[in-house]
């Protein structure tokens, strides 16, 4: 058997928005994948192999874990589709919506996810939860629906020509997505006027990191909103913070919200940017051996820092914002956190396809299992059903003093700045 390639990742079940991008995917394929192809039965005993191993509930949740192998390897499989089906039957008995198998076009899809890196039109997509239609939550910056002009708020009733009423997020995003240098064309509503966007789909980097230096009162303010742990956070967390130390903010505002976690070692790294000692996060697996992580000395700033935070704040946003609480380095403003304390093991299996299995859980620095029970914030900063609207229908709003989180934020920061002096520097302690 082959080693397939593996990581471990934070995540909630499924993202709200679907990004418009896909990677190119070469249409050969590799002679294991072809094996799978011919055996599909292979495929569901290479599932169990890897659940039996390495699952984190070694009770299989009450199951006969081996009777259910047993079972399933009885059946014949025709077709790969089959396989798949089997699997998903097999993995319900778990009772974990995060141990779960991707057939392999969903398997590149949460690759895109994470990678940072992708081609496409540069759109993020969502359906209006009451009218059902297709929005433009907002086009990504330097792309090709960027610069073709396509706006937030734009409704998308077409695509090639194919009416998107009654159509899914998902079914949208395959018939937007292609190759680079393909073209395709959305029809646009905007104010009562239909658009045609004839677009040329291209290589895209998603940036997961947006900061600014923001003037106050209190002299200028680092808001840096982070909005996925992706393979590229790390690095764009440093350079922002660098940045901003060199502008010489007086403390930062972290934003969080509606972040739905991502790669475990994005959110060591960036927590080793706040912190320059001690405990970030302990796993546990079911053997009930721990393996902890630890800040190592590379602290960029020790200026004050409030953590916005709510309900859609999981999995490495919880390890990172866990982490800073208990070291009491941060403040955290907002609501409570989703409860995500889970860690997955994801690889490739069988004929491209991927597996995410539930390995360890994940403890903060003082202990706290977080799975189902999520963080608590410092200060609790409710929105109103109108103030949540108004955000979403406003999103330039976000991270200014019209949202009510932030305004919290920041009058907590301008204590702390002045509690510190405003002169806070990296220490030799």
């Amino acid at each position: 058997m082959v080693k397939q390639k593996r990581s471990l990742i934070l995540g909630t079940t499924a993202l709200v928005l679907a990004t418009v991008a896909v990677t190119g995917v070469g249409l050969r394929l590799a002679r294991s994948q072809a094996f799978f192809q011919d055996n599909p039965k292979e495929l569901v005993d290479e599932v169990w192999q890897i659940v039996n191993r390495t699952y984190v509930d070694g009770t299989f949740n009450g199951e006969d874990w081996r009777a259910i192998r047993k079972n399933y390897l009885s059946k014949s499989y025709s077709t790969p589709e089959e396989a798949y089906k089997a699997i998903r039957e097999m993995l319900g008995k778990l009772n974990d919506p995060y141990t779960r198998f991707m057939d392999p076009e969903e398997f590149q899809s949460m690759r895109i996810d994470t990678s940072g890196e992708l081609t496409g039109v540069g759109i993020q997509l969502a359906q209006d939860q009451e009218t059902k239609k297709l929005v433009v939550i907002s086009p990504i910056e330097d792309t090709p629906a960027y610069k073709a002009g396509i706006l937030a708020k734009d409704e998308i009733i077409k695509i090639d020509g194919k009416s998107t009423q009654g159509m899914e997020v998902d079914d949208a995003v395959k018939l937007i997505r292609g190759k680079p240098g393909t073209r395709v064309t959305l029809t646009v509503k905007r104010g009562g006027q239909e658009l045609n966007y004839p677009l040329v789909r291209a290589r895209i980097e998603i940036h997961p990191v947006r900061a600014q230096a923001e003037n106050s009162p209190i002299g200028k303010v680092g808001y840096i909103r982070l909005n996925q742990f992706s393979a590229h956070a790390g690095e764009e967390m440093k350079v922002a913070i660098e940045r901003l130390e060199q502008q010489q903010v007086k403390g930062y505002i972290l934003d969080l919200r509606s972040n739905p976690g991502g790669l475990l070692y994005s959110s060591i790294d960036i927590a080793r940017f706040w912190l320059k000692e001690g405990k970030i996060v302990s796993t546990v697996d079911r053997q009930g051996e721990v393996e902890q992580q630890s800040a190592n000395n590379q602290q960029l700033s020790n200026k004050p820092l409030v953590i916005l935070v709510d309900g859609g704040s999981a999995s490495a946003s919880e390890i990172l914002s866990g982490a800073l609480q208990d070291h009491k380095r941060a403040v955290l403003v907002g609501t409570k956190t989703f409860g995500k304390g889970l860690v997955q093991s994801v690889r490739e299996v069988g004929n491209g396809s991927g597996l995410a299995v539930t390995i360890a859980k994940y403890l903060t620095p003082n202990g706290r299992d977080i799975n189902k029970h999520g963080i608590q914030p410092d200060v609790v900063v409710e929105l109103t059903d109108q103030q949540r609207k108004e955000l979403q229908k406003n999103r330039d709003k976000i991270g200014t003093m019209a949202d009510p989180q932030y305004a919290k934020a920041f009058e907590i920061l301008r204590q702390q700045v002045a509690q510190s002096g405003g002169n806070s520097q990296l220490s030799s302690k």
